[in-house]
């Protein structure tokens, strides 16, 4: 890719801990830092609700800590795709680990979702690209990146059975055309807002808040909390790879001029409706299928990109593919879109037990789809990777403790490997390393990965004599 992308995933858990899920959270999040297994705890508040020993950062360049009561992993800065879908997977094999470490396997479980079925609650896979400061943000420009964002939901989608109790109230589901009982995202029912820039209060397809956590001067973050967590590889490399294309092709002021009436409405719309074609209302009160406006992204992509190297033209053939499926077959999907799968898998199940889509069991095997136990995940169970997105086991075992070696997420665990020694006092961050007896280092610049020099600090002042 042209710009470093970080996944923040929150875990549901499941819990016969009388105390909670909460518990078990807490339970997970020290055992990774216990003895600094795996990663440095925070000793230092961060935050209002970061209290010291909440969490902390990996020796892999990562962060994992407890966010409104969910265990949260952040990969760390990943220029490389296929280091993102390893390092995202890494976060499950780190949390089985500790599950079977503490001897919890028979008494709780994990799972890469984003719906609670029972209170009706949902929690987030944050996306985050790095992009310069010098991309046009023209209105031509976001409008046309917030109507591929939406659309993208058509590969992007994890699945989900039901709807929100806001979206039965909407009447989404009784829309033309919608599906009762089945739709493609997790995340649309709840998406209120186009942009607007605090998360916890009105969650928008773009969250607006400049908060670069690299040199403001040359950097902003596009922080995106609409998607939906990914459990097949191909789902998540279309998700990230054509969301950085889509990018790339800002950054050179190419995107395609595309304005939808309304990207919430038509968000929601998309979600409820399983089944093609999928015609959109554009803001010009044109009607355009949804697929054809996504090919509009795919052939400036590879006008632009093709040949550029060996995973960009990878991730062009993918792309390729996976619409084509969805305009002709998208039965060819399973095991590559999570929602196409997951439905096909729940469609079986339907037919061979007899029960109604109402059914409560169903939604147990959605969560199931979901398991972070690759033995227990029905998603994985259905996984067909393409050579190209496979995730290779020994990488998968090295990025539990080993950090991307292009990235400052290098320098940034190079760094915190002098703060491991018991006693050393040390405060880390995305963009900075404060370890006494040293200078602060300051890391602005995702894209350097050689770990600065550490340089003694200015010794304590001392009071003049009397």
């Amino acid at each position: 890719m042209m710009r470093v992308v970080g996944l923040e995933t929150e875990y549901g858990c499941l819990s016969e801990d009388p105390a909670g899920p909460a518990s078990t959270v807490g339970l997970v999040r020290n055992w990774l830092f216990e003895n600094r297994r795996y990663g440095l705890p925070d000793v230092f508040q961060r935050d209002w609700d970061e209290p010291p020993g909440n969490g902390g950062f990996l020796f892999n360049g990562g962060r994992a800590y407890v966010d409104m009561g969910h265990l949260e992993y952040c990969t760390p800065e990943c220029l490389k795709l296929r280091d993102l879908l390893v390092y995202d997977r890494a976060g499950d094999t780190l949390v089985n680990e500790a599950i079977a470490g503490l001897g919890l396997s028979n008494r709780c479980g994990f799972v890469r979702n984003n719906i609670d079925h029972f209170s009706g609650a949902t929690f987030g896979c944050h996306e985050n690209y790095l992009v310069r400061r010098s991309a046009s943000l023209s209105e031509r420009n976001v409008l046309s990146l917030l109507a591929f964002l939406t659309l993208r939901v058509l590969y992007t989608g994890a699945g989900r059975v039901g709807s929100s109790l806001g979206s039965e109230n909407r009447g989404d589901h009784l829309r033309s055309g919608a599906d009762l009982h089945f739709q493609i995202s997790q995340r649309a029912d709840y998406i209120n807002n186009e942009l607007f820039e605090w998360v916890q209060f009105n969650r928008a397809i773009i969250n607006t808040r400049d908060e670069p956590l690299a040199d403001v001067r040359r950097f902003r973050r596009l922080h995106l909390l609409h998607g939906d967590t990914s459990v097949l590889p191909c789902t998540l490399a279309l998700k990230i790879g054509t969301t950085a294309l889509a990018l790339d092709l800002l950054e050179i002021d190419h995107l395609p001029s595309v304005a939808l009436s309304d990207a919430v409405a038509i968000f929601r719309q998309l979600s409820h409706q399983t089944t093609g074609p999928w015609p959109v209302t554009l803001a010009d009160g044109r009607t355009c299928e949804a697929l054809e406006l996504l090919h509009l992204y795919l052939d400036r992509a590879r006008a632009e990109f093709a040949g550029r190297d060996s995973e960009t033209d990878n991730l062009l053939q993918l792309w390729t593919e996976t619409l084509r499926s969805l305009a002709n077959r998208p039965e060819d999907l399973v095991g590559q879109v999570d929602w196409i799968t997951k439905r096909w898998l729940l469609e079986q199940f339907v037919a061979q037990e007899g029960i109604e889509w109402s059914d409560p069991w169903l939604r147990s095997q959605d969560l199931e789809f979901h398991h972070v136990l690759p033995e227990r995940s029905l998603g994985l169970a259905l996984e067909r990777t393409p050579e190209a997105w496979r995730i290779d086991p020994s990488a998968l075992a090295g990025a539990k403790l080993l950090p991307p070696v292009d990235t400052r997420a290098n320098a940034r665990s190079a760094l915190m490997v002098n703060a491991r020694h018991p006693g050393r006092r040390y405060f880390v961050d995305w963009e900075m390393v404060d370890l006494e007896g040293y200078e602060t280092i300051r890391l602005q610049d995702p894209f350097d990965a050689t770990p600065p020099p550490l340089k003694a600090g200015m010794p304590a002042p001392t009071e003049p004599e009397a």
